[in-house]
């Protein structure tokens, strides 16, 4: 079918939910980018072309919708149409479990019931977020026969190192979880979990791809994961979230991204995620699994008669003895320099300028990379042996899955020394075009456990350039693609969101602005108060700035919302909270996040004051129209974490090259986030509410008044030490 006829069919069925529901409301700014949608999807070539010698067609909308846009209606409708013209699928990412649920749970159905096309669409999450019925009952106490009893199947050095009131709570449970899924009063599924609990608490019976055997599992029929997988098949529209969709490049767990229309919403978290996921770290203090993996893979690879696990052993010892010694060498390049900061909260850390390697790292690095590369290879090579065994063998499948699983339970931690030890070894950057590498060293003691009083050393390496990343992984791959958010420009440009994106340089991306439908200039206020300490001097700033707040806070007569750049600013705001005050704030960390949002909603229902005292992740997402939240005080302004070793490199790297690093990459980023925390005011048409920032520099800055030419138009007022407001 043409290109104009699809883009005509996606666009009709936009306009028929509009028409269809009286929850729908059409908006002239939500239409033009259903039109976007519907143009882009239409466009791009999918699959294979016809002739292999043909380039395909990409098209990749960056589209900022402003709040009350509607912009899941206006992306769903087209693309959906859209894929089912095309016999293809639409796959929605998101960045947050709130908007996930709210798509899965209400716009999609929703669509589902006022379209005229049938679709049917599933929630897709990764495999860590569903249980291992086979590592839950090992957990739980229900030993297999046909393993030795001496060697535990899931032993973790980390794990075992902990108290033994610890251990005793952990056992009580993962048989509470053997129970509640026996009974069916639990799923599987991690997230519904009244308490989800810490990682280092599900990671252990967690289903990873490294120890699942799939169909050969004994319990493959009982499986939470492949039964969600099983929800998918056929599904039209897979809704999935940034982190999985960058595991899964390069495998088949999700459409492939050359063959689907892809939606990311929430976008300018992309950047972040790429970053997070194609970072590595290792710890080279704790050791003990080495040997571990090494016995299972020696007994293992001898039951499978694979003569290469003969080489295990000597692979093993030198490994860990390089580790030592690379342990060693960190400790006489930085020990005198870690002993003197030891005092300070969480670890010492020492990054390496640009990037370069001291010459005493280069070659154990090197000798790290090789063995964990041939110790890796060895570990495939049984694990290949036990699948055709598996396959061949299927009175055996328990037992044998159960030596896959032993394998893959520690596989992943040799992966990171070699993840880790390749991006260390990267070359530095020597000019403009190279794609630098920020690497670091992290010292802690350990408190408490077995392992109290040990130096923990740990290796980091990260890369600095989101834009780079994510162009030679990413983006290479997507051929139709629809990128939004609420905030994508900085400082009223895109400028800054595709670059950090890989964006900039591609022909085959487009920018729209859809601006909010709300009148900011009636319905709210922004606020500058300022202060006489100067926001540089945290203790002085700090202190003058909570005296101020109390005075503000005085006034909540329903919802309010208090965001804080620092724990530290928290602590003391609370501290000097009086008790009338005391009574109506809700501290974000005290209680879990849902309880606590719905604590404040039953406060404010029930006609009290409410006011919510949270950091970052309580500045975007969410969602509290109405008197939910009629102030946002904003205690500082949200620079991103000065301390950060990947900030750091790049903005060294960006001063090597004769570029500011400051106008350059701080103010385009702090404009994002502080346009994220001033839009949890205004949530509806009928909202009113101000926003109050604690900040001087807005105000007697140039990159203070480029932030605020970022914001939505409110009507801005400025409030002097003294108490006098004048209009700004």
């Amino acid at each position: 079918m043409p290109p104009d006829d699809i883009a005509r069919l996606a666009l009709a069925a936009f306009d028929h939910a509009v028409d269809a529901s009286g929850s729908f409301r059409d908006r002239p700014g939500q239409r033009l980018m259903a039109e976007k949608v519907a143009h882009t999807f239409s466009v791009a070539t999918l699959g294979k072309t016809e002739d292999d010698s043909d380039e395909p067609i990409r098209a990749i909308a960056v589209v900022q919708a402003g709040t009350g846009v509607g912009k899941s209606l206006a992306y769903c409708a087209p693309a959906i149409a859209a894929a089912l013209t095309r016999n293809t699928r639409v796959m929605i990412s998101t960045a947050t479990v709130a908007l996930q649920e709210q798509l899965v749970n209400k716009d999609l159905p929703a669509l589902a019931a006022i379209l005229p096309q049938d679709f049917r669409f599933g929630l897709a999450k990764g495999r860590g977020r569903y249980v291992c019925k086979l590592k839950l009952s090992r957990h739980a106490g229900d030993a297999d026969d046909t393993v030795e009893a001496d060697d535990d199947l899931f032993a973790d050095e980390l794990a075992a190192a902990a108290p033994l009131h610890v251990m005793e709570a952990r056992a009580v449970f993962y048989a509470a979880l053997v129970r509640d899924l026996a009974s069916g009063a639990w799923d599987g599924d991690r997230d519904n979990l009244v308490q989800p609990p810490d990682s280092e608490l599900w990671s252990p019976v967690a289903a990873e791809a490294s120890s699942c055997t799939g169909k050969h599992c004994p319990v493959f029929n009982q499986c939470t994961y492949y039964e969600k997988r099983k929800e998918l098949v056929g599904a039209q529209v897979i809704v999935v979230n940034h982190d999985l969709l960058m595991s899964s490049l390069g495998s088949r767990m999700l459409p492939e991204l050359d063959n689907c229309l892809l939606v990311l919403d929430e976008g300018h978290h992309l950047p972040a995620v790429a970053l997070d996921h194609f970072a590595a770290s290792m710890d080279l203090s704790r050791t003990l699994w080495i040997e571990t993996l090494a016995n299972r893979a020696r007994r293992i690879g001898g039951l499978m008669t694979v003569s290469e696990s003969a080489d295990v052993p000597r692979l093993a010892a030198q490994l860990r003895q390089g580790m030592v010694d690379l342990s060693r060498l960190l400790m006489d390049l930085h020990g005198q320099a870690f002993q003197e900061a030891r005092s300070q909260q969480g670890p010492v850390r020492f990054r390496l300028p640009r990037g370069v390697l001291p010459e005493a790292l280069d070659e154990p690095l090197r000798l790290l990379h090789v063995l964990a590369e041939s110790f890796l290879a060895i570990l495939s090579t049984i694990a290949k042996a036990l699948r055709t065994a598996m396959r061949d063998q299927p009175d055996e499948a328990r037992r044998l899955s159960i030596l896959y699983a032993q394998l893959g339970m520690l596989s992943p931690r040799l992966e990171k020394v070699q993840a880790t030890t390749e991006l260390l070894l990267k070359a530095a950057a020597n000019d403009e075009d190279s794609v630098p590498v920020a690497k670091w060293f992290t010292f802690e003691t350990c408190q408490g456990g077995l392992d109290s009083g040990l130096v923990v050393i740990k290796a980091h390496a990260s890369p600095i350039l989101p834009g780079s990343t994510l162009r030679q992984h990413f983006w290479s791959r997507v051929r139709a693609a629809v990128v939004t958010s609420a905030t994508l420009t900085s400082c009223g440009k895109f400028d800054f969101y595709l670059r950090e994106s890989g964006l900039d340089q591609d022909p085959a991306a487009s920018v729209l602005e859809v601006a909010s439908p709300f009148d900011y200039a009636s319905q709210g206020r922004f606020v500058t108060v300022e202060t006489v300490a100067d926001p540089r001097q945290a203790e002085a700033f700090t202190a003058e700035m909570v005296q101020s707040l109390l005075v503000d806070l005085a006034l909540v007569a329903h919802g309010a919302l208090c965001l804080f750049t620092s724990r530290e600013q928290m602590r003391v705001a609370v501290a000097a909270l009086s008790s009338v005050l005391k009574g109506t704030v809700l501290v974000q960390g005290e209680l879990p996040r849902a309880l606590l949002l719905s604590r404040h909603r039953a406060r404010v229902e029930a006609g009290a004051a409410s006011i919510i005292f949270g950091m970052q992740s309580f500045g975007e997402g969410l969602d509290l129209p109405g008197q939910l939240c009629e102030s946002v005080f904003i205690a500082k302004l949200p620079f991103a974490s000065p301390d950060d070793p990947v900030g750091e490199a790049r903005a060294e790297w960006l001063r090597s090259v004769g570029r500011d690093p400051f106008s350059e990459l701080v103010v385009p980023a702090t404009a994002i986030r502080l346009a994220q925390w001033a839009g949890r005011a205004i949530r509806l048409e009928t909202d009113r509410a101000f926003v109050y920032c604690y900040d001087r520099r807005l105000v007697n800055t140039s990159y203070g008044r480029r932030l605020l030419e970022g914001l939505p138009a409110f009507l801005q007022q400025r409030r002097s030490a003294t108490g006098r407001v004048t209009p700004d």
